[in-house]
């Protein structure tokens, strides 16, 4: 039979219950009969006092204990007396006194004649009388070396003339002690299978009621497994599992954009290649069939198409890598103000054939990050290369690094033109192009800036784009800083 969890938690908790109840429940008994019998001993210490007391009687007649060595019915008679005598708790009739008449059990001590009544605790059995020498006049040597609380003197005008030693009670004999504790036991076990079975109906409705949200979890898992990433989990709770659930929901969430962006992605690079190729197979055909001469013009633009089909390929393979964590990093300390300068020195005769003009605001102290200096002059360039592509001719580019306790911050903003309000965020998606002036005239692969945040997620980095106060486009990177 296969154990499901509702299954495992209900047998769980039923099995603790039994044994907690089930120990509970010995241990009462036990303790119920101890008690008891401890009850029973103090009920017949005091009747062992109030004989003691009719002894006395009995010597102050008599003078002596002899005629209980030759007569030993007189000890019967005594105890007849004692039956008979009101008791101050009232126990006249008490199965736990002495005097109880219980006949269903006939215990009959063997130093007495067969004519003494029933003696349902065997108090007479356990019974010594000890004259003041010492001399036991009725009962065992064992008896008679009963502990010092079941010990009663004779004391007749303030002189003792003998003593009472009671064995004590180790089991109950009479019927209608057994009964009360037989029946006390039989409530405890019937209320213990009481409270097992009301355990064990409340741990199956636990159980189910707690894993209720898994089969929700569950047929959601088995949707998302088919591939249907708009499935979603119901929260019922605000527990574990309900955290569960919103986690379960964030994951299919993230995989269901991750699925439109990747058809979106393999749409666009689609797309992408067929412009590229469409004017490649055209001059091709015009070449072929005479309606172009091969020029060395003609061979250029060829070329050029050609090297920017190898930049759309290299860069999607670039970012391929970086999304499955196979691009190969070289981490180091390096000093970065070092590295901004030397990437900014290769390409200032660049940025002034573009016609702009370049400012730096750098502090005089070095600033160390653990990162690879290869990309992240990659991460740089690439920056340079849209701000060379998209700025304005006259135009100006600032590049400034600040640092704080824990982070560095590097800018590059240019001049105008700008980017839309709404289009800041969307810069880093991949192949996405802003309008007019950020065109695919310029040829761009519109992938530079997702594999700059793909770069830099790696470094523990962040990437994000706003707004320059020169009129264009700022972007701001912020690395953590290292000792």
């Amino acid at each position: 039979m296969r154990l499901t969890i509702a299954k495992k938690i209900a047998v769980t908790i039923t099995t603790v219950v039994m044994l907690s109840i089930g120990t509970m429940a010995w241990i009462t008994s036990q303790n119920l009969k101890r008690g008891f019998i401890s009850y029973l001993g103090e009920v017949e210490q005091q009747d062992l006092k109030k004989l003691s007391q009719l002894l006395a009687e009995d010597y102050r007649r008599v003078g002596n204990f002899d005629r209980f060595y030759h007569d030993r019915e007189g000890l019967q008679e005594l105890l007849e007396q004692l039956h008979q005598r009101p008791s101050n708790n009232n126990n006249v009739n008490n199965p736990l006194s002495i005097a109880a008449g219980d006949q269903s059990q006939l215990t009959r001590p063997s130093t007495l004649p067969q004519r003494i009544h029933t003696d349902p605790m065997g108090f007479a059995q356990r019974l010594a009388l000890i004259d003041a020498h010492g001399k036991i006049l009725i009962g065992s040597p064992d008896t008679a070396d009963a502990p010092d609380d079941n010990r009663q003197n004779i004391i007749v005008d303030k002189q003792v003339v003998g003593s009472l030693r009671l064995a004590p009670l180790q089991n109950i004999s009479n019927t209608s002690g057994l009964d009360f504790v037989r029946i006390q036991i039989q409530q405890t076990i019937w209320l213990a299978i009481g409270l097992v079975l009301i355990a064990l109906i409340l741990s199956i409705y636990l159980a189910r009621h707690l894993l209720r949200p898994l089969k929700s979890l569950h047929k959601v898992a088995k949707r998302i497994a088919k591939g249907q990433f708009q499935a979603r989990a119901e929260v019922l709770n605000q527990d574990e599992l309900g955290e569960l659930s919103k986690d379960i929901n964030s994951m299919a969430k993230s995989l269901q954009q991750n699925q439109l962006q990747r058809r979106q992605m393999l749409a666009d690079i689609s797309h992408e290649l067929r412009t590229p190729l469409t004017v490649i197979l055209g001059e091709i055909e015009a070449l072929i069939d005479g309606v172009r001469k091969s020029t060395p013009e003609a061979m250029a633009s060829l070329h050029a198409e050609v090297i920017h089909l190898n930049k759309l390929v290299d860069d999607v393979r670039q970012l391929t890598l970086a999304d499955a964590g196979d691009l190969r990093y070289e981490f180091a300390r390096i000093d970065i103000t070092s590295l901004l300068r030397s990437v900014l020195q290769r390409y200032t005769l660049r940025l002034q054939k573009a016609g702009l003009t370049i400012q730096t605001d750098f502090p005089p102290e070095s600033a160390f990050v653990r990162a690879d200096a290869g990309r992240l002059t990659q991460v740089i360039s690439n920056l340079l290369e849209n701000s060379i592509r998209y700025t304005d001719n006259p135009g100006t580019l600032l590049c400034s690094m600040t640092t704080s306790r824990n982070f560095v911050d590097i800018s590059i903003e240019d001049s105008a033109p700008g980017v839309p309000a709404h289009a800041h965020t969307l810069l880093f998606d991949r192949l996405y192009r802003v309008d007019l002036a950020r065109s695919r005239a310029h040829g761009g692969s519109g992938l530079g800036l997702s594999i700059c945040k793909a770069l830099l997620s790696a470094h523990d980095g962040d990437i994000d784009a706003m707004p320059s106060l020169l009129g264009g486009l700022k972007v701001l990177i912020r690395l953590p800083l290292i000792k």
